[in-house]
């Protein structure tokens, strides 16, 4: 059973930074993806960036220049740094891995992390 566990949430002021940490823990999978997703209140789930095991990185248009998504093989951790931070990026954030399957691809989630800008 695999589980992902994020931390780094919290309360920011506008203009300040928070890094996200996603950590995956229980049986050994490769992971052939992964991402940052948000959801604030009253909105549907968004994605916020990916990454691919090969490096390639993609971006929403609102947080392109702001947010990079970045990767520890090592620790299995993936991260999400978020500079100049707006209140529109008030959400609850959550990561996720894919990983491939005999018939496709499993995907896994994290239980979210709230974010908050605000002054």
């Amino acid at each position: 059973q695999v589980q992902l566990v994020e931390s780094g949430g919290g309360l920011v002021e506008p203009g300040g930074s928070l890094r996200l940490s996603c950590a995956a823990s229980g049986s050994s999978f490769s992971i052939s993806a992964m991402g940052w997703y948000r959801q604030a209140p009253g909105k549907q789930r968004e994605l916020v960036a990916t990454r691919t095991a090969g490096g390639a990185t993609n971006y929403a248009a609102a947080v392109k220049g702001r947010f990079t998504i970045s990767r520890d093989i090592v620790k299995n951790t993936v991260y999400l740094q978020m500079n100049s931070l707006k209140p529109e990026d008030t959400a609850v954030y959550y990561c996720k891995m894919s990983s491939p399957v005999v018939w496709g691809t499993q995907d896994y989630w994290g239980q979210g992390t709230q974010v908050t800008v605000s002054s």
